[in-house]
């Protein structure tokens, strides 16, 4: 009888860790999802609200299944395929119900050339194997990461949202937005990922700090905190780009250093 009772669990309970990460990956679809639908209501505000959900889900998903131990193959590929869904259709679609529109059959081509440039980057993600000799890289991405563009391409509509009014409009520059931010996600720029980053103990309290005004930013000033953010990213690029290069250069004078070494 105990046998029997066995054959009906939905999970063993050596595997329930695996639970967690995949509810909030699903979540995050079902939000992308849904900001479409409002979006085609005319709702642009909780449509966006969804997409910022939907990557703060994103960011956590994946952190969450390493700390608890609960990584795994279908974690991973539910995770990239959510991605698409909310970061290379959702944002997109709802630019498109918004302004890219009333551009006829080139809005709706750019809408694509978006889409398409979303999933090409998750695929090369997904196939990106570093070494170990080139651990460091895993600070980086190749190239802006779905999450980031998902929200980046919704800045002019973020920007009509917050109300702000410096005397020229934003919609125009819309579909040009558009393909940059479609160019970056396909492009082999290194960007910050900030995976492994030391933080002092004495630190901790400070980013805590941190956290909790980022979060009480964006409760009461969601656009104008989402648009300073957006901001901020695109600058950080060159910066990264600097990084990079640096820390690419030391590595290989190191290499080459070493195999004069082993020469002599």
């Amino acid at each position: 009888m105990m046998e029997e009772n066995k054959k009906f669990k939905l999970v063993s309970s050596k595997k329930t860790r695996y639970l967690l990460p995949n509810i909030l990956t699903l979540a995050g679809v079902c939000l992308g999802i849904s900001s479409i639908k409002f979006s085609i209501d005319g709702n642009f505000n909780l449509a966006v609200t969804l997409i910022l959900i939907a990557a703060i889900l994103d960011a956590l998903d994946g952190r969450i299944a390493r700390l608890i131990k609960g990584t795994s193959e279908f974690g991973k590929e539910l995770d990239s395929l959510t991605d698409f869904v909310s970061f290379g259709i959702a944002p997109v679609f709802i630019l498109y119900f918004w302004e890219l529109n009333s551009y006829g059959k080139l809005g709706w081509a750019i809408t694509l050339v978006y889409s398409v440039c979303c999933v090409l980057r998750l695929a090369r993600f997904n196939l990106t194997k570093i070494e170990e000799k080139q651990d460091w890289k895993n600070n980086f991405f190749e190239g802006v990461p779905s999450p980031a563009g998902g929200l980046l391409i919704l800045m002019p509509l973020i920007y009509e949202l917050a109300n702000l009014n410096f005397g020229f409009e934003i919609k125009r520059f819309t579909p040009y937005f558009t393909i940059l931010i479609a160019i970056l996600l396909v492009s082999k720029i290194p960007t910050l990922a900030l995976k492994k980053i030391s933080i002092s103990p004495k630190a901790t309290v400070f980013l805590l700090l941190g956290i909790g005004v980022v979060f009480i930013a964006l409760l009461f000033y969601t656009h104008e905190t989402l648009l300073i953010f957006g901001i901020l990213y695109l600058l950080s690029i060159p910066v990264s780009i600097i990084i990079y290069n640096n820390q690419n250069q030391r590595k290989l004078e190191k290499i080459s250093d070493d195999n004069h070494e082993d020469i002599l």
